[in-house]
């Protein structure tokens, strides 16, 4: 039997999935390994033990935390897809305020319908067995990290900072041109893809292990910024970050 996969998404954009289908012709070569037995995107269709499950989004309300840990349940591998899954990604930007502030300014007003607590990540809720970093997530690194479990060996990501694809690519360093950029600190994988688009590293991949991060904030405040807004800028993807290996 084909081993059974399933892709579920919680408080997310579900751009991760979309860039599972934007692999098209590699997509489709998987349909003759593999059986996709829930995926929103593509079939309607659950239930049953799967092999593999890849879930989407942050979590942020209790039936979500139930339907999470069914999903466990049933599934050999589960596998935070993105980064709302790994670390709450940009969600956990609503930590700032309390739920029933943000309730009020997003709607105008209180209602049972809207009740939640802060974005949190899959890990605190069940055990996570593989992470695929990044926002959205990188096609080729799915493929590697699918290959692996299917070979019953575990997934790995990068050590290396950033920086490492862009010297490769010889891509000009954002700081050269007053940019700032957190390529430094940032988990490789995505093949600089926003720089190489002109824009600068915001780390949605996430730390290295391990980061040199004094290193880093002095060549921040070396370039004008204050340790408020050093820190404004890790936010954005990485409030919640708990050191994961």
């Amino acid at each position: 039997m084909k081993p059974r996969i399933g892709f579920f998404d919680f408080t997310g954009c579900e751009g991760c999935q979309l860039s599972v289908l934007n692999l098209e012709s590699e997509f489709l070569e998987l349909l003759e390994l593999v059986e996709f037995v829930e995926f929103r995107e593509v079939i309607t269709g659950n239930g049953g033990a799967l092999d593999i499950a890849f879930v989407e989004g942050s979590i942020c309300r209790d039936d979500e935390v139930v339907r999470l840990r069914t999903i466990r349940e049933r599934s050999r591998n589960l596998v935070a897809l993105g980064a709302c899954a790994d670390t709450a990604g940009v969600n956990a930007l609503a930590t700032a305020s309390s739920p029933e502030a943000l309730r009020q300014k997003i709607y105008g007003c209180e209602t049972p319908l809207l009740k939640t607590f802060p974005p949190s990540p899959l890990s605190d809720f069940v055990d996570v067995d593989a992470r695929i970093p990044g926002c959205p997530i990188d096609g080729r690194e799915f493929l590697a990290v699918l290959q692996a479990l299917l070979m019953g060996r575990p997934p790995e990501l990068p050590a290396y900072s950033l920086c490492v694809e862009c010297k490769l690519a010889e891509l000009p360093c954002t700081f050269e041109h007053g940019e700032i950029c957190l390529g430094p600190v940032t988990r490789a994988g995505c093949d600089a893809l926003c720089l190489r688009g002109g824009d600068r590293c915001r780390g949605c991949r996430g730390l290295i292990d391990a980061p040199r991060s004094a290193p880093y904030r002095k060549i921040l405040e070396q370039n004008g910024l204050s340790v408020d807004e050093i820190l404004r800028e890790f936010r954005t993807f990485n409030v919640i970050d708990k050191g994961r290996s």
